[in-house]
């Protein structure tokens, strides 16, 4: 059974100082005891919430940065990261040698993807070992389905996160024996995209859109999840007659609303009835030491940091993006605005522990996948792609409005890029602006990621393609380099 020689080294390896609720604190599944451990509905639960654990894992490595040092920290949101390897993270500055045996360094860390192949193995050990259960061993027929559309979920989400970062990624679809395994080389992004939409949609075939545990919105998968996923898959691949087609399956089922934005931060404390998939680490019992409160925040929010915030915001970028003084998601997302040092406060819910002679602050944020005014705009930038101006601009205007916003007004040739504008505004720090960039550049032709990270040509040859690390083409010898950086590794 073929399988990629290098995804189990690194999960295991990977540390995190964080508590997780108990579905959560559920450890993978190991092929030493899958012979004896795939009986009934609970244990599949159990291997589904492993699976959630390595993908919480792996959004949480780099120093609990990665979501944000992949979305967010290469683009205009940041002016600099005054961080060991961030900085060069920031900047674009991808190539930089790392010696092999420093698997704790940033860069190695967030040039490696082995943790995502961990948490695909789960997800290919629950497709592999759930269908052998009997179904007398669950509750309904229908506990059994979720459970399997949330493994499919799990691994399109996975893959498509990787080819977003990587392009190229070597394909693996079944699990076996460590003993078993085999180099292969990457697969194109179009070979991988396609099993994504293949799994996407047969999670959305047997998920449901309510949770039979109320606890578990938005922090596991449900139809809706699915179908925000298969909407961003589309828009990736510039298809965006589907892209258009499956927002409209979230939008007009209704299940989610806005978050009154008086009330903006409580998105990020988790669950709203925004939220279609977040990483859950918001509750009493949870939390991140290692986490982007600490890089964004500085006193009163923070008060352990008394000096400036550790990435600072580009306040040119702040100033073009919200540009209307009514603009709530301004006034409620950010403080000290008139200051050379302004931060963004999204991530604000700090509760604090002693530790030896010192104290810790521990942040309580989800780390927010899909919401509803992300479907929304990007509804909005299909329609708008799709030549649709009237539709494109009420839902545009639609959601600024909920914030406080006068309408858009610009030309109709303007009106893709004022979406993806926008999405900067209302998404903020939420792990978007990098791959909305990517969209804009290839629709456009336009590249605004800030200073001089980019340029058309870097642009054209794949820059935003993240490197491998050399180190795993050490233990994969059928990897290649990503081409922009094959000559600068």
């Amino acid at each position: 059974m073929k399988r990629l020689a290098i995804y189990i080294c690194c999960a295991i390896g990977l540390s995190m100082a964080t508590s997780c609720k108990k579905f959560l604190d559920e450890k993978p599944i190991s092929t030493s005891t899958d012979i004896t451990f795939w009986k009934n509905e609970n244990d599949a639960d159990k291997g589904i919430a492993g699976g959630y654990a390595l993908l919480r894992k792996t959004l949480n490595k780099a120093n609990g940065l990665a979501f944000y040092a992949y979305g967010d920290l290469p683009t205009d949101e940041f002016s600099s990261a005054n961080s060991y390897r961030f900085d060069n993270i920031a900047a674009i500055n991808w190539s930089i040698p790392v010696a092999t045996a420093e698997t704790g360094d940033p860069m190695m860390q967030m040039r490696r993807y082995d943790s995502f192949y961990s948490a695909i193995d789960q997800a290919n050990r629950c497709l592999k070992f759930i269908p052998t259960i009997p179904d007398d061993k669950f509750s309904s027929p229908t506990s059994k389905n979720n459970l399997l559309g949330e493994a499919y979920f799990l691994r399109a989400f996975n893959y498509f996160y990787m080819t977003r970062i990587w392009g190229d990624v070597p394909l693996v679809i079944q699990t076996g024996a460590i003993a078993d395994a085999v180099d292969i080389p990457r697969n194109k992004a179009a070979e991988v995209l396609a099993q994504c939409l293949s799994d996407v949609n047969m999670a959305i075939s047997l998920l449901n859109w309510d949770y039979a545990n109320p606890a578990n919105r938005a922090v596991r998968a449900n139809k809706g999840s699915a179908y925000a996923l298969l909407a961003h898959i589309y828009a990736w691949q510039g298809d965006y007659q589907n892209c258009n087609l499956t927002t409209s399956k979230i939008i007009d089922q209704n299940f989610y609303q806005y978050v009154n934005r008086d009330s903006y931060l409580d998105i990020y404390k988790g669950k709203s009835n925004e939220g279609i998939f977040e990483i859950a680490q918001s509750g009493e019992n949870e939390g991140n030491v290692a986490n982007i409160a600490n890089y964004t925040l500085k006193s009163p929010y923070l008060t352990t940091n008394t000096g400036n915030a550790v990435f600072s915001l580009n306040t040119t970028t702040l100033k073009n993006l919200f540009d209307d003084l009514n603009d709530k998601r301004y006034s409620k997302a950010f403080a000290l605005t008139n200051s050379t040092d302004p931060i963004c406060i999204k991530y604000s819910n700090i509760t604090y522990v002693n530790g030896q002679n010192v104290i810790i602050p521990v942040a309580h944020n989800n780390i927010i996948i899909f919401r509803l005014a992300d479907i929304k705009l990007l509804k909005a930038e299909a329609l708008a792609a799709l030549n649709q101006f009237d539709q494109s601009r009420a839902i545009l205007n639609e959601v600024r409005g909920i914030a406080g916003a006068g309408a858009w007004n610009g030309d109709n040739a303007n009106l893709f890029e004022a979406i993806i504008n926008e999405r900067g505004r209302e998404l903020f720090l939420e792990g978007h602006r990098f791959y909305d960039l990517v969209r804009l550049g290839r629709k456009t032709g336009t590249i605004k990621f800030g200073d001089d990270k980019m340029n058309k040509g870097d642009f054209d040859a794949g820059k935003y393609y993240w490197p491998i690390d050399p180190a795993l083409m050490i233990i994969n010898k059928k990897l290649t380099q990503t081409p922009f950086w094959s000559s600068k590794m």
